[in-house]
Order: C-alpha cells, then structure tokens, then sequence
C-alpha cells in the first residue's frame, strides 16, 4: 500500500483528548530532563567518567526513542494526520527497535560498569577506559543493525491485498504484518527470535552481574560498605525494572495474547516508549549526589 491509516486505540475514540494531555506533559518531561541530563553531563569536566557516559548514551536513546513515536502519536490523537507512507511506516518501526535494541546494549554496559566498580575497584579505570566504552557504544549500534534490518525485508515481500488499517497510534513489526494476507509465522518468530538474542540475553548477562555483585558484597569485610555499594546499583535497577517489565509484556502480549484487549496492548506499547524516558533522569538525578548538584549549579 502506498500508506496506512492509524486508527489510534480502539475503543477510547471519545478519550483521546485527555489521553493526549498526559502523553504531551510526559514526552515535554522526558525532552526537558535528557536534555538538562546531557549538558549536565557534558558541560562538567568532572563528570566524563565511564559511569555518566553510559549515562549519556542512555539519555540520548530515551531522546531519540520517545521522539520517534510521540509527535505521530499526538498527531493520531488530535487528528492532524492519522495517514504514514509505508516507506515512513517501516522506517519508524526500524528506528524504535534499533533504538530499542541499542539502549538494552547500553544498559548491559552499565552492568558491567557497576561490577567492575564494586568487585575490582582499583583496576576500574584501567579497564573501563574511554576507548572501552566507545568501543562498546559502537558494538551496541552495530548489533541493533545486524538485528533489525532483516525485519525490513520480512514486511516488504508481503502481499497486503488493500489492507492498510492499523490499530495502533505508531507502526510496530507485528502491527504491520498482520495486515498483511498470507502466513506471517516467520515474521512472528523472527520477531521472537530477535528480542531474544537481543534483549533476553542482555537481561539474563545484566541477572549474572548483580549475581557476582551481590556475592562479592557479601564477602566484604566493612558492613558499612554494603550499603554504600548497593545504593550505587539501586537507580540502576529503577531503571533496567521500568525499561524492561512493560516493553516484555509487550511484545510476547502483541504475539501470543490474543484474549488480551486491543485497548490495553495498545495503551501499554505507547507507555513503554515514553514513561522509562521521563522517569531515568529524575531517578538518576535524584539518587546521584554528583548529578543532583551540578543540575542544580547549572540552573
């Protein structure tokens, strides 16, 4: 089809006027807070060290993910445009799975970046060099590629007879390839097949660090020191519990959940993309001390 139709959430039509206010109120919050979070970042000498870097790539993922499908989101539900090109369609699906895909990477890396911290602190700057971790922002962007590309072409050989109204306020890999008229169980289990060489993995690598974490602060000899450590990993956790708890129900929902309604598929796709970039800077701003107080200088 040349386009499709977004149809928005079924069922809530008469709604979408206040469901636009909270949208709009939370991608405003998510601009603001990543934004003041990078020049935070940036701006102070003091905090270009592997932790607030890893940070940095996180900011700019939830920038770049909550602006892929917010402003189309908010167009469906004031009715400005509710019409995207297939060629727009495929490459607004491609971006929110790269990016998606790339922020699960970066996450992992901040793992990795609290176990060095804690269980071998005085070799911590010599492994986690800059180089080290550009070199693994490069290898996060190069996986989200190599994983995401073929999908591309699993919608593209498709017949879709005509067919070209989308439930949904954003385009998705499944959305997509239901409107399609012929067997689509590659496109469903490549898509299982992706998320888990992509996110599962990272999720059980990110379980295996905080296993060594947690074995490594029980061997402390300083009780004192537990504490301190963990309170170092706790916006870690905020944020990994957040990121992947809706986006996982998500997915394996939008593919094996056909009892579950429309309405809450479809509610829960948009919260997953916008609630996780509100929320990471106030959580990192809020819990780290050196954050908290050049935010604060620099406003």
């Amino acid at each position: 089809p040349a386009f499709f139709i977004l149809m928005g959430i079924p069922g809530m039509e008469k709604s979408y006027t206040w469901i636009s206010i909270p949208v709009c109120m939370m991608y405003s919050a998510a601009l603001l807070g990543n934004s003041v979070l990078l020049v935070t970042i940036v701006k102070e000498r003091s905090l270009h060290k592997p932790m607030y870097i890893f940070l940095c790539m996180l900011a700019v993922c939830d920038l770049l993910l909550s602006s892929a499908t917010v402003p189309k989101t908010l167009s469906v539900l004031w009715s400005l445009s509710t019409q995207i090109s297939f060629s727009g369609c495929l490459a607004q699906m491609f971006s929110i799975y790269f990016i998606f895909v790339a922020e699960s990477a970066i996450l992992l890396g901040m793992a990795f970046d609290r176990y060095i911290a804690i269980c071998n602190p005085l070799r911590y700057m010599v492994i986690l060099t800059r180089s080290v971790v550009g070199k693994v922002g490069v290898a996060a962007l190069i996986r989200s590629f190599c994983i995401m590309f073929p999908a591309i072409f699993l919608l593209k050989r498709l017949p879709y007879c005509g067919h070209n109204v989308m439930p949904h306020t954003y385009c998705e890999h499944i959305g997509v390839a239901r409107l399609a008229c012929a067997d689509i169980s590659v496109n469903i289990w490549y898509g299982v097949a992706a998320g888990f060489l992509s996110a599962g993995l990272d999720v059980i690598s990110i379980a295996i660090s905080y296993v060594l974490i947690f074995r490594c602060l029980w061997g402390l000899p300083s009780p004192r020191a537990s504490p301190k450590a963990l309170h170092t990993c706790g916006s870690h956790l905020c944020v990994i519990t957040m990121f992947y708890t809706p986006a996982f129900f998500s997915f394996l929902a939008h593919r094996f959940g056909q009892h579950i309604p429309w309405h809450v598929l479809i509610s829960l796709a948009n919260l997953y993309v916008v609630v996780p970039p509100m929320l990471n800077p106030i959580i990192y701003g809020v819990r780290t001390r050196q954050i908290r107080e050049h935010v604060a200088h620099l406003l």
